[in-house]
């Protein structure tokens, strides 16, 4: 019976892990903004976790065709494009509010193709979370150009779930690593322009691995393992947690303590994707989170 339940618990406690990794991974890496800058941070964590990737699902073993190997260029490049911007977000805004712009950009996916009323239920709450944590003069204001940034990556993740539907058909594991290689051509060579010489410290680069395996393998791997035990539902509403996880752990390890104002718009995102979630039509099986 412990086992029969341990089993159970494992896909959940899977995804509640990866959150919480990539949270924990995401808040150690503002550590290096101030020595290598957001850009380089952004290049180590997306360098060593394509190498990671690499190593661990060997992608190698398959054959892509050129249409596969366009779809997973297109998924790798917007998903690089989708991290640099995530962290420049992360230098002026704070890091739960980040994730839940960020958020709207897969909500928008979903809600695209709806028309049924409780959908615009769920929009309507997308747009108040967002409509609160935008500087329009309520509240503690945020700076702007973090939110652009953040919302830089709120669309570059729906294209992420677009054009990683497109290469849906390939292993998981294959889509990932590739696609990771591709996001390090883009974001690797800006890291290399604004930090030089500073990314080849070994303490640095020490640190930027531990990064990439906190933030970005364990999580990916942790909810690849999930997608195959979870219902897609039941992971969507464990996955909607992440604003409010990213919010609480900032709170304890950087210090990012939120206004009421904004615990009320994170609120708003998470309901609008657990909502969206709950009353979803059948879709195509979900990728692993690349948020933070």
């Amino acid at each position: 019976m412990s086992t029969s339940r341990l089993s159970s618990l494992f896909p959940v406690l899977a995804v509640l892990g990866s959150v919480t990794s990539l949270a924990v991974g995401t808040s150690f890496a503002k550590d290096l903004f101030p020595v290598i800058g957001a850009q380089g941070t952004s290049a180590l964590r997306v360098g060593f976790s394509a190498l990671v990737l690499l190593a661990v699902f060997r992608p190698w073993r398959w054959t892509t065709t050129r249409a596969d190997a366009g779809a997973i260029f297109r998924y790798g490049i917007t998903l690089g494009v989708m991290n640099l911007l995530f962290y420049m977000a992360l230098r002026t805004i704070p890091f739960g509010i980040a994730v839940a712009i960020e958020f709207c950009g897969p909500l928008a996916v979903a809600m695209w193709s709806s028309r049924r009323p409780i959908d615009f239920v769920w929009v309507g709450c997308a747009a108040a979370g967002l409509l609160l944590l935008l500087p329009l003069g309520h509240g503690e204001p945020l700076d702007l150009t973090g939110v652009l940034y953040a919302l830089g990556a709120a669309v570059c993740w729906a294209l992420y779930i677009i054009f990683g539907k497109r290469a849906g058909h390939l292993p998981a594991g294959h889509t990932v690593s590739l696609g990771m290689c591709a996001a390090a051509l883009v974001v690797v060579p800006v890291g290399v322009a604004h930090a030089g010489m500073a990314l080849l410290d070994p303490k640095i680069l020490l640190f930027g691995l531990g990064v990439a395996v906190v933030s970005s393998a364990i999580p990916m791997s942790l909810e690849m393992a999930a997608l195959k035990r979870l219902p897609k539902e039941t992971f969507g509403i464990l996955i909607s947690m992440e604003p409010a996880v990213a919010a609480l752990l900032a709170m304890g390890l950087l210090a990012e303590h939120l206004t009421p104002l904004q615990w009320a718009a994170i609120g708003c995102t998470v309901l609008a994707s657990v909502g969206s979630t709950l009353t979803a039509n059948r879709r195509a099986p979900a990728l692993p989170d690349p948020a933070g």
